[in-house]
């Protein structure tokens, strides 16, 4: 499978459409998942990567146009039907008619919407960092129907039964794949104060 942009042109073009740094960096944590899912099904994971990075290209623009606008703006740059229908099936059936059918697009489905779950829930972890949560702790956040709550936990699960795959195999992938681009994410963290000792004042240590 050929792309028609390399990464670095593909983030620009992600960019291009998006200005809004939490939705530059879940595509980015979106195309790392992906791509460590694509190992694990022997698949190509440069491709798999784009599909996931690029997956919500028109959401900032035209947010009521989301998945719609997609196509468009994707043939534009050279990517072909097969891509794009990928790319729109992760919608299905909130926001497109068209089903995942393909493994790629069942994990894009099932893992879009957990990705934004890690996140939310490392951001309330002390030191902030994707590289010590665990999966429990995300499992818990799962349950926690008022934690995160724009998050869709019967698309997540729908997912799941689509890949005959059980929830703790895909929060463990997710966060693995979002661990590999922590930097990229600003996911890695701080190390958390020792007991009884306070945190760092903001800007503490930085020269003026």
């Amino acid at each position: 499978m050929s792309l028609p942009l390399t990464d670095t042109q593909a983030e620009e073009l992600l960019d291009r459409y998006n200005e809004t740094d939490s939705l530059r960096k879940h595509g980015r944590a979106v195309r790392g998942m992906m791509r460590h899912f694509a190992v694990l099904y022997n698949e190509d994971p440069e491709y798999w990567g784009q599909v996931g990075l690029l997956h919500d290209i028109d959401y900032e623009k035209w947010p009521d146009e989301h998945c719609h606008k997609t196509p468009e703006l994707l043939r534009e740059a050279g990517y072909d039907d097969a891509f794009i229908h990928a790319v729109i099936s992760h919608g299905w059936p909130v926001c497109s008619d068209q089903e995942p059918t393909l493994t790629m697009e069942k994990v894009l489905f099932a893992c879009d919407e957990l990705t934004g779950l890690v996140t939310a829930a490392v951001l309330m972890r002390p030191d902030h960092s994707v590289l010590t949560i665990e999966v429990k702790s995300v499992k818990k956040k799962f349950k926690s129907k008022s934690f995160a709550a724009g998050v869709d936990r019967d698309i997540i699960n729908q997912g799941a039964e689509m890949l005959g795959v059980d929830l703790d195999y895909l929060i463990e992938g997710t966060i693995t794949g979002m661990r590999d681009v922590a930097d990229e994410i600003g996911l890695v963290g701080e190390p958390a104060p020792a007991e009884g000792e306070p945190a760092p004042a903001p800007g503490a240590g930085e020269s003026a």
